[in-house]
């Protein structure tokens, strides 16, 4: 039903690189080919080469050179008149700006790419584009507007046979069923998503879905040693492709685990490493999720009460100013969690 996976943000000379290439062998022979076409004046060839730069710089928490990047390569694909490299490079800047937290930008270059990619005939940017703003309205825990979004795009991966895609939908999925308490559902999708990334060897596809697998083995199965092999095992494939982001969210989740294991100490040391991660890669959501973590871990070691209600509090008001709905609620679970309500804390 599914072929291989591939990768359609590696254009023009760029289309011999596998999903599975290492992001520092893109980056590098992405640049290269990059500089040939704008050295021989072609536009359209340095539009389709920058994307894959920009999504390798984006990959790799390099926030700057993405946001230049992906905005040289939109400047040459409109000077060529080339309508689908437009919406291309569109959608790296609107899944960075969702990287960096800036939602309210994502939302609206994810809208022009999908509107672009339509108007120039790319069905494959459309629904890129789509389920950025299907995701971006997940990740802010929006689940009733994006769920049938999501669905959507689905049912169109699978009829089109593209398992990375497949993949994407599902995960996405599974983790709003996961998020609000259905783990068996989620539990299924999840597996669901592996087995088939694993057969397309999308290997990016497949350590996301194994952290999504670990994490309902953890919490449903109170399993901490499969739920670590697991994440061993996805961390593995990130470290293999130089996966920045997705590594940080692995020790991240890692922290998780050992944390509902009651081994705070661990928890701690993990959270620690993710939030340096994060914020070395300028990655808001994710950077709060750690701090949540290491807040209520330091907590369990002994932390002063005040400092716990303080960080707590700080870490609230941060993620209602960013929008981050879910993440918002998982804070006032830690409060109640200590009993540091808001009333607590007056």
């Amino acid at each position: 039903m599914y072929g291989k996976a591939f990768a359609p943000e590696y254009q023009g000379a760029l289309t011999t690189l596998s999903v599975n290439s290492s992001l520092a062998d893109v980056l590098a022979e992405g640049t290269k080919r990059l500089r040939e076409a704008e050295r021989s004046g072609r536009l359209d060839e340095a539009a389709r080469c920058g994307l894959a730069v920009a999504e390798a710089h984006r990959r790799l928490g390099q926030v700057r050179d993405a946001d230049r990047v992906w905005k040289a390569s939109y400047r040459a694909a409109r000077q060529a008149g080339d309508t689908a490299a437009m919406a291309w490079a569109l959608w790296s800047g609107g899944t960075l700006a969702r990287q960096r937290g800036a939602f309210p930008l994502a939302w609206r270059l994810l809208g022009l790419a999908a509107e672009l990619g339509e108007r120039g005939g790319d069905v494959v940017v459309r629904g890129y584009s789509l389920a950025g703003l299907a995701e971006t309205g997940r990740i802010q825990g929006d689940y009733e507007a994006v769920g049938r979004l999501h669905e959507q795009l689905l049912v169109e991966a699978r009829r089109r046979g593209e398992a990375r895609h497949t993949v994407w939908a599902l995960e996405g999925i599974a983790q709003m069923h996961r998020n609000t308490g259905d783990y068996d559902k989620a539990y299924a999708l999840f597996e669901e998503a592996a087995e088939i990334a694993e057969r397309a060897e999308d290997r990016r596809g497949y350590a996301w879905a194994l952290r999504g697998l670990a994490d309902i083995v953890s919490v449903r199965d109170q399993d901490t040693g499969r739920a670590l092999e697991l994440l061993s095992r996805a961390e593995e494939i990130c470290r293999a492709m130089n996966l920045s982001s997705a590594l940080a969210y692995n020790h991240k989740m890692r922290g998780n685990v050992l944390y509902r294991a009651g081994r705070y100490t661990e928890a701690r040391d993990l959270y620690q490493m993710a939030l340096e991660e994060f914020r070395a890669m300028s990655e808001p959501r994710g950077e709060a999720l750690a701090r949540l973590g290491l807040a209520k871990s330091l907590a369990r070691l002994g932390r002063d009460r005040a400092e716990t209600a303080a960080e707590l509090a700080d870490l609230a008001r941060t993620l209602e100013r960013s929008g981050l709905r879910h993440a918002r609620e998982m804070v006032a679970r830690a409060q109640e969690e200590f009993g540091l309500t808001m009333e607590a804390v007056r």
